[in-house]
């Protein structure tokens, strides 16, 4: 199967802006995009890496400079999934979960209301990531008299966007983009009976 992995390398992961700088959060942007191009070809996909700007990877890239939901509909041929280059978290037994479900339009939503990763087989159904967008998802797919299915992974549901996501990483995660959280000195640390990350170096 076809997926296509939206990925913003001209301004990646700006929220995280308090936490790391330009240069870091461009690499560390970098490292849970391979992450997440290995886990979907370990579970069988074929990843295209879609960019707002060029990208150095080993895998097909496509660069489109429009925003996401304007990107992802213009190469959307179903059967397609998508999947988020951020999802660090992602292990390809989660992805051959998400891949292998029935249903015309198969989604997977993330903590706060958005899609995190998604099946389409269905012609008639497009994307819109703007606002709600599982919500707006489900509705889209009714709409289009498509048959939906979702599903709930944890490992798929935590896109890590902001500085309070970088726990999850360092205490569920993998591979590059955990490697680099912790070679840039960040620790889980307990205050007030709450875990979050703290950077102690280097």
């Amino acid at each position: 199967m076809e997926v296509l992995v939206p990925f913003a390398a001209d301004e990646p992961k700006t929220r995280l802006g308090d936490a790391l700088e330009p240069d870091e959060r461009a690499a560390f942007a970098r490292a849970m995009l391979l992450d997440v191009c290995e886990a979907v070809a370990e579970a069988d996909g074929e990843p295209t890496v879609l960019s707002t700007a060029p990208v150095e990877t080993s895998w097909p890239t496509v660069v489109d400079d429009r925003p996401l939901t304007d990107a992802v509909n213009a190469h959307l041929d179903p059967p397609t999934a998508v999947v988020m280059a951020d999802l660090a978290l992602a292990t390809p037994a989660a992805l051959t979960r998400l891949f292998e479900t029935d249903g015309d339009v198969v989604v997977a939503p993330g903590l706060g209301g958005g899609t995190n990763a998604a099946v389409v087989r269905h012609d008639g159904f497009a994307f819109d990531y703007h606002g709600v967008s599982i919500r707006d998802h489900r509705r889209r797919a009714r709409d289009a008299g498509a048959d939906l299915a979702t599903v709930d992974s944890f490992r798929l549901a935590v896109d890590v966007d902001e500085t309070r996501d970088l726990v999850e990483l360092l205490l569920h995660g993998g591979g590059r983009s955990r490697a680099w959280l912790t070679e840039a000195g960040f620790e889980v640390e307990t205050t007030d009976g709450r875990v979050t990350a703290r950077r102690t170096g280097p």
